[in-house]
């Protein structure tokens, strides 16, 4: 029941901390209360319409953003998440406009307002613009790092590679705990080849500062290779923890997907048999014996050799990863996204022979035979 001892302005509060907790369900319910019994509390409008924005809810967002811009039509975050909304409806036009009249009402002090817009611009890859309201923001603070670093992520995007590195340097030197950042950067020096630098900086951070799991096995493979370890070497388990966090246990769209692909091979095989059925049976009487299984060879990346038939290979290279407690299903669909994350190369994770044959045209693995 609403408590009318608590003012607008503690019911957003409530709420905010709520949302930087990641319980927007609860921020949504503090903000109706709030909304209950102060109906025309701006903040609380604003706080509906980024707890739904949070929560994919785009209509919705923009019906509370809206709301605000009637109780106050020169609300700059109100005006800021319009924006973002409308970009999320693909209406670029009227949300520059929104962002922009942030600008005009004389905003450009707000640096942390500046570089929100600026990110939710980055996102969209409306880079031009992105980098126009960092500008503004380093006019106001010429040393604030994140912004120095947003202006490297936007070169590099650009595939300005050298400018980008220098960039992030520069951002590194304002804010050497800058994380992202340094992540970022070992990332850049890992793609141009230089190894021993992007070691460097991936090991000055900790796993858990990584929230993509790309830099974590960059990080595993440069320690494995530099410091010739083992694949359960000590060293490296909180590595392999902190990557088992991020891709979490294989969801129900990761089962269902996987179980698709298995029965579409499993439906593939079985039409195939039926329409091969009179000619096997004739070969079968013929030869009085069934063909035995291809046996296959591969080299692993680490150079670790595996023969057999394409079950066996996977089920072997199961058993020497550090997956050992997972199926082959789902070692594989592990694999295919630690792939994917190291090659941009989608590899199948239905059907043993599809996974090898995949991995080998992403470059991990390659077939002798």
């Amino acid at each position: 029941m609403p408590s009318p001892f608590l003012s607008s302005e503690e019911y957003d509060e409530r709420a905010h901390q709520l949302y930087n907790e990641g319980n927007y369900d609860g921020a949504l319910e503090t903000l109706r209360e709030g909304l209950a019994l102060y109906p025309n509390a701006v903040e609380l409008h604003i706080g509906v319409g980024y707890a739904r924005l949070a929560r994919d809810e785009f209509a919705w967002a923009r019906k509370c953003f809206e709301e605000a811009l009637v109780l106050d039509p020169d609300h700059e975050d109100a005006l800021a998440g319009l924006g973002e909304t409308l970009l999320k409806f693909g209406q670029q036009a009227p949300a520059l406009k929104s962002f922009t009249r942030i600008l005009e009402l004389g905003y450009q002090d707000d640096v942390e307002l500046l570089l929100q817009v600026a990110r939710v611009l980055f996102r969209e890859n409306l880079l031009d613009d992105a980098r126009q309201f960092l500008e503004v923001a380093l006019q106001q603070t010429p040393d604030n790092a994140e912004a120095v670093a947003m202006i490297g992520y936007i070169e590099h995007r650009l595939s300005d590679d050298a400018a980008a590195i220098e960039t992030l340097r520069r951002a590194l030197k304002l804010d050497s705990e800058h994380a992202e950042a340094r992540i970022y950067l070992a990332n850049l020096l890992y793609d141009r080849g230089e190894f021993e630098t992007a070691l460097y900086h991936f090991e000055r951070t900790v796993p858990e500062e990584h929230w993509d799991e790309l830099g974590i096995w960059r990080l595993i493979e440069l320690r494995k290779s530099t410091y010739r370890l083992a694949d359960d070497d000590a060293s490296l388990r909180i590595w392999d923890e902190r990557v088992d966090e991020l891709a979490g246990e294989i969801d129900s769209i990761d089962q269902m997907l996987g179980e698709i692909e298995q029965r579409a091979v499993e439906a593939d095989a079985r039409d195939a048999r039926v329409q091969l059925e009179l000619f096997g049976t004739l070969l079968a009487e013929l030869s009085g014996q069934k063909e035995p299984s291809a046996t296959h060879s591969v080299v692993a990346r680490d150079g670790r050799e595996y023969s057999g038939t394409w079950d066996e290979i996977v089920t072997r290279m199961r058993d020497d990863s550090t997956l050992t407690s997972k199926s082959v299903i789902e070692y594989m669909q592990q694999e295919a996204r630690r792939g994917f994350s190291l090659t941009g190369v989608l590899i199948p994770a239905g059907d043993c022979e599809a996974f090898v044959r995949g991995s080998a045209d992403a470059g991990l693995l390659r077939i002798l035979s």
